[in-house]
């Protein structure tokens, strides 16, 4: 079989079959198809596009690319749930202890912060001593003991998506739905779960920025976990604003510490039961969805997803001494962002307020940059508040001054202050999942 081939017959827009794709697949892996050569390909399928067929072709080849945890090795149900990213997005980190104490297991393989976006290992690994890189037995083992464990991709795991991630980014063929749906389920389902719950944001802060392009996705992912066996749901839900009210490092752990306490903002919570709603009902753990919020309100009242939260620290390497003053860990060095003119918040500009993150120290422009755990911001004026000239926006946390004034200017711009009141969008935009 000659890759060529296969080359040109993307290019023209034809589909590859089962041989051809395994055959790709495995060629780069063994370094017998070259990076030129497969960068090519991967610029004709974000032009061509792959048919339904052909992505779960590509993600069944890429899943078995290494080693895989089948099923049966973890007894219960097991659950993931995964977010396309977006801006103030911890919501795994207060989901997954939380329906871990509800008896779903999570096998759960997290991603960095790369761009505008923040990531849940680099979140993780502000807490001293977290360990994200475990073994495949230590990975299992944890999920086994307390039923959840968080790491990020290993070499044991989906090899073809850590080679083939890279090079999207340095090709710009990152934003390629089938080429996204792969990566996303390859990794996912290579942790042995039974169903997925995902969270695919639209808005100025996600990677898909309209809604038809939200439900591509979607239903990209859906269908080519359906065609696998697995069962999904996709939430497509908002990133027009950050979520929640910090954006950072630890300063997004320390409001998981605070939702797990009871406390938290109510955009934040009330996301985080609808997803659970929808990994208990994968799960079969609840009747319906009356009975799926009740059970995950009360772990948040009674402190059981609290302690499943520290059990995991605890287990991955955590020092559980700093959960008790987190605060301690977010840079003293504060700055207050306040408005320039007297009026309503009617929109804000999550991209920008990404990048003032990342400018800031708190994210990357490129895989390998190194990120400051201790500086962010606090997001304090959210679309639909009233808000006077002068009056406080965003509370900033920095360690270089010479970031400062970058940053602020970002945030400056990224707020639109309306004479009006203008009604905010929606939390969840739509559910979809196989019929």
């Amino acid at each position: 079989m000659l890759f060529l081939e296969i080359l040109r017959k993307k290019r023209e827009g034809q589909r590859l079959s089962a041989q051809e794709i395994a055959f790709t697949v495995k060629g780069y892996i063994s370094g017998e198809i070259p990076d030129y050569q497969m960068s090519a390909l991967l610029m004709a399928i974000y032009f061509r596009g792959m048919d339904p067929e052909e992505t779960a072709l590509l993600t069944q080849e890429m899943l078995y690319s290494g080693k895989v945890i089948h099923p049966e090795e973890i007894p219960g149900p097991k659950v993931d749930k995964h977010s396309t990213g977006g801006v103030g997005d911890k919501v795994s980190l207060v989901l997954a202890p939380l329906a871990a104490s509800l008896g779903v297991k999570m096998p759960m393989i997290a991603g960095r912060a790369l761009g505008h976006t923040g990531g849940t290992l680099d979140k993780l690994e502000s807490i001293p001593g977290f360990k994200t890189l475990l073994s495949l037995k230590e990975f299992k083992r944890n999920v086994e003991k307390i039923g959840l464990s968080i790491i990020g991709p290993t070499k044991e795991f989906v090899p073809a998506d850590c080679r083939l991630y890279a090079l999207r980014d340095v090709t710009s063929t990152v934003e390629s739905v089938p080429l996204i749906t792969a990566s996303i389920l390859s990794k996912k389902f290579a942790a042995g779960i039974d169903g997925l719950v995902l969270d695919v944001k639209v808005g100025s802060g996600a990677f898909m920025r309209n809604l038809e392009d939200a439900r591509t996705l979607a239903r990209s992912m859906v269908e080519t976990a359906w065609r696998m066996g697995r069962p999904a749901v996709a939430l497509i839900t908002d990133m027009n604003q950050p979520l929640g009210r910090m954006v950072g490092n630890a300063t997004e752990v320390q409001e998981v510490i605070e939702t797990l306490q009871g406390g938290g903002a109510s955009d934040l919570v009330e996301l985080t039961l609808e997803l659970g709603y929808q990994m208990l009902r994968l799960a079969g753990l609840c009747k319906d969805k009356c009975e799926a919020r009740k059970q995950l309100e009360a772990a948040l009242k009674d402190g059981s997803g609290w302690k499943k939260f520290k059990e995991l620290v605890a287990t991955q390497g955590g020092n559980l001494r700093y959960l008790e003053n987190f605060h301690k860990l977010i840079s003293k060095r504060t700055h207050l962002v306040t408005a320039q003119t007297s009026g309503y918040i009617g929109a804000i500009d999550t991209y920008n307020m990404g990048m003032a993150a990342v400018i800031l120290g708190a994210g990357r422009k490129k895989l390998g940059d190194r990120i400051d755990p201790s500086v962010g911001f606090e997001v304090l004026a959210k679309q639909e508040d009233r808000i006077e000239k002068g009056q406080p926006m965003v509370r900033i946390f920095y360690r270089d001054e010479s970031k400062l004034e970058e940053a602020q200017n970002l945030i400056l711009s990224a707020y639109v202050i309306s004479p009006e009141r203008l009604p905010p969008p929606p939390l969840v935009y739509e559910t979809l999942e196989h019929n």
